[in-house]
């Protein structure tokens, strides 16, 4: 399933390592006829010259299979570790590709545990298994080959032990490998605990709730233990139970020796025989030794296979957002926007988040979309930039559908600012310039829309300025300041369409309104839409979209709703003085 992404030089490489191996191999099953033919030497009273000559070339045969193991493994573990970059490149490019439904359907702990852990095991068992899983059939096969017709009794034994070993592997293939597929889940659900904990190690210490998070990841942790224990118990007693075996095997082969020599009674023949049981039980410890090899990658093998399923699963998961192939909208066109007819429900929910939508943006307006928590306005926003797609009904920009676009000709037309700011680990001039329009931008335009954003006065405080280092997910910076430099990150991609997404609620009033000022004058032809919770943030925006319970309760200007519309009048007197509201 996983080998299938290996290259034409890999498969190459591939070849020339079970060539080797079988060089290898055919090497090491010389040593024993060497070793014979220097007992025979001994018996039959060979001269020294003639036991060194095979004694020497004993010494060639191992040193030219260690040679052979050298290139094996050093060949084994590029194939491994250039299929591991590529399995990882090919899951990180299919994620970017995912709308928000793929992304939590795998959650972000599993996709990250897929990518290292996951891999990791694959890479490991690819490295071991070139080596060992072609070695040990190879090894079993030509033994097999040469210690045929010697006695049918040392055979039997043989097969016997054969049996027993693969009674033993059945067993674990059984009771054994389907715990390593739990253990897969369990690391995930382990990483989630830890990532939920780090995530959100503020309200964990302001609500004293180190005690319950430490009982969760106990809970998370001792589930993940118990079963790596009890696959790691089950394999431990798989290689004393092979050692036992070969030892009687070996044990066997001696004491059945023992008994055809002393049946015996000519003295050549009982010489010729105890050569060959010399020979015999060499070649069945080799035999018995592969199948060793065998339980050996067997202990990685179940883990690897369920890991190579989960990545195959993330590879193979098609995005259900589709690519289109518009990449130039009308001219005279830029910046309008229209919902006809959208409605939108969450891939298996019951009910519609969102119901029969229609609205018309034009050029340049500034449309604000207000309502109480859970209704829809940041759902519809999303629908523009196709983190979701309709469920019904069209949204369409610079009058064409989005979803006839490609993804990034849409993408490049918005300057998005989300509900949470996300800081990427780099300097501030690195976070405002980000994204694929990042080398189109000069120092000037990240400085002007880091003063356009009303960032200039904390940034230039800096120690380093715009050279300032931010560190991941913008922890040494407060929630106003990751929002302003988030702003500026849109201000400067010169966009067709803002859409700020509750993006200045970590702002004082005074600096909302002169941020809200200044985005007016400098991107005046620019369509904005903004969504927020603060009367005080929309009231001067061209339209306002209220909503309520996924549907439009009212549209207009900010006098005019206030007179014609309940719903806002409500939201309105919850926040400003009467005065302000002109009652």
């Amino acid at each position: 399933m996983i080998l299938k992404y290996l290259q034409k030089k890999e498969w190459a490489l591939a070849v020339l390592c079970v060539l080797l191996i079988a060089l290898q191999v055919g090497l090491e099953l010389q040593i024993p006829g060497y070793m014979s033919e220097i007992t025979l030497l001994i018996q039959t009273g060979g001269t020294v010259s003639e036991v060194l000559t095979q004694g020497y070339w004993m010494i060639a045969c191992s040193f030219g299979s260690l040679i052979a193991a050298i290139i094996t493994g050093y060949t084994a573990a590029y194939i491994a570790a250039s299929l591991s970059k590529r399995l990882r490149k090919l899951e990180f490019d299919k994620v970017e590709t995912y709308s928000m439904n793929e992304i939590n359907k795998f959650s972000a702990s599993s996709l990250i545990t897929r990518s290292t852990n996951d891999i990791t095991q694959i890479q490991m068992t690819v490295a071991m298994g070139l080596q060992v899983v072609i070695r040990a059939p190879i090894m079993a096969v030509w033994a097999l080959t040469k210690i045929l017709g010697k006695s049918w009794q040392w055979t039997a034994a043989t097969g016997v032990a054969v049996m027993v070993i693969i009674a033993a592997i059945v067993l674990v293939m059984v009771f054994v490998v389907p715990r390593f597929k739990k253990i897969q889940w369990l690391t995930d659900n382990l990483n989630r605990v830890t990532e939920e904990n780090l995530s959100g190690v503020r309200v964990v210490r302001a609500y004293n709730a180190e005690d319950y998070q430490e009982e969760k990841f106990d809970r998370a942790n001792e589930e993940l233990t118990a079963t790596n224990l009890f696959t790691s118990r089950a394999m431990a007693l798989m290689m004393p139970g092979l050692t036992l075996t070969m030892s009687l095997l070996s044990l066997s082969i001696y004491w059945i020796g023992a008994v055809i020599i002393a049946a015996s009674g000519n003295i050549q023949t009982q010489m010729t025989l105890f050569s060959d049981m010399v020979v015999f039980s060499a070649y069945a410890m080799q035999i018995i030794g592969a199948f060793m090899m065998t339980v050996v990658i067997m202990n990685i093998l179940p883990r690897a296979m369920v890991a190579a399923k989960r990545v195959e699963e993330v590879i193979n998961t098609e995005s259900s957002i589709k690519d289109g192939t518009v990449t130039v909208s009308p001219a005279g066109k830029e910046g309008e926007i229209t919902f006809k007819n959208v409605g939108f429900g969450y891939p298996g929910a019951a009910d519609m988040i969102l119901k029969d939508i229609n609205i018309d943006v034009k050029k340049g307006e500034t449309v604000a979309f207000i309502g109480s928590t859970g209704c829809g306005k940041s759902t519809l926003i999303n629908l523009i930039p196709r983190f979701y797609d309709a469920t019904s009904g069209e949204v369409l920009v610079d009058g064409i559908d989005v979803r006839d676009y490609t993804l990034e000709a849409l993408h490049r037309k918005i300057g998005y600012v989300p509900q949470r700011s996300m800081m990427f680990t780099g300097t501030v001039d690195y976070n405002v310039r980000y994204g694929d329009t990042s080398e189109e931008r000069t120092e000037e335009d990240v400085k002007k829309a880091v003063e356009i954003a009303q960032g200039k006065e904390f940034v230039e405080k800096m120690e380093d300025g715009y050279g300032s280092e931010i560190s991941q997910g913008g922890t040494n910076l407060s929630g106003g300041q990751k929002q302003r430099i988030s702003i500026a990150r849109a201000v400067c991609r010169k966009p067709e369409i803002y859409i700020f997404d509750d993006s200045f609620s970590a702002l004082d009033y005074r600096t909302d309104r002169v941020l809200r000022e200044a985005l007016k004058k400098e991107t005046s032809g620019v369509t904005t839409l903004i969504v927020s919770q603060r009367i005080g943030t929309i009231m001067e925006a061209d339209k306002i979209v209220v909503m309520e319970e996924g549907k439009i309760a009212g549209i207009g200007r900010h006098s005019d709703l206030l007179k014609n519309c309940p719903v806002y009048h409500e939201i309105a007197a919850s926040q400003l003085t009467a005065e302000e509201m002109g009652e």
